[in-house]
């Protein structure tokens, strides 16, 4: 593969906001009591532009966004997710998992992914297809989709909108639904809009920055 050619690199000037900008991400949630006011699209679209300028291996972009806002389709994911739900709470959890889960209030009903204006799934592309179906190797892909993820949550909490992350296993149902080839593996699940009037989040607290803050 030819090397890339160097370009110089500017940026425009910032002035910097910290205690503003680290205010407005204290103030996220996630949330699973959902408004169905409409969410402008164009909204969807920066935060999903946001997202996409995320770094990866190799600069293989292995993300993919599938942003649904069909009625129908949501309805068929939320059927096929609260499937996989109820087997997860009944089967597969540990009790050791469930009484982790008892403290947050969650089950197995997901209406979220019905009443959210969007439903963005995210899904990791193992490897690539290029011409003539040949096979090109991702590097970190995990890696890279969380770091786009991360991004795109970022951008939605500044643009005041909520999401939750969504993750049923197994997760293959979605490539039907969504119309992906098989290259590609569901990441994660984000309903997105505006919170419910009546919304509520559990009251907890993060560990304090002197655990998590190592400076040398």
């Amino acid at each position: 593969m030819p090397e890339y050619p160097s370009i110089p690199y500017t940026r425009r000037p910032v002035t910097p906001e910290p205690d503003a900008e680290l205010a407005l991400a204290r103030e996220r949630r996630s949330i699973r009591q959902f408004s169905d006011q409409p969410v402008p699209r164009a909204l969807i679209e920066a935060a999903l532009s946001i997202a996409c300028t995320a770094p990866s291996g190799a600069n293989r972009q292995p993300w993919r966004f599938v942003a649904l806002t069909d009625p129908s389709t949501k309805a068929r994911l939320r059927e096929a997710a609260e499937a996989e739900e109820r087997e997860f709470y009944a089967h597969r959890a540990t009790p050791e998992w469930l009484a982790d889960l008892a403290p947050l209030g969650t089950d197995w009903q997901k209406p979220f992914l019905t009443t959210a204006p969007y439903v963005i799934v995210v899904f990791r592309q193992s490897y690539g297809i290029g011409e003539g179906g040949k096979t090109l190797k991702n590097y970190y892909s995990p890696e890279s989709v969380g770091i786009a993820v991360g991004f795109l949550i970022a951008a939605l909490n500044r643009f005041g909108l909520s999401t939750l992350t969504h993750t049923p296993s197994p997760m293959a149902f979605l490539n039907e639904i969504c119309g992906r080839p098989s290259n590609e593996k569901a990441f994660v699940v984000l309903p997105v809009g505006y919170p419910a009037d009546h919304c509520t989040v559990p009251d907890i607290t993060r560990l304090p920055e002197s655990e998590t803050i190592v400076w040398k």
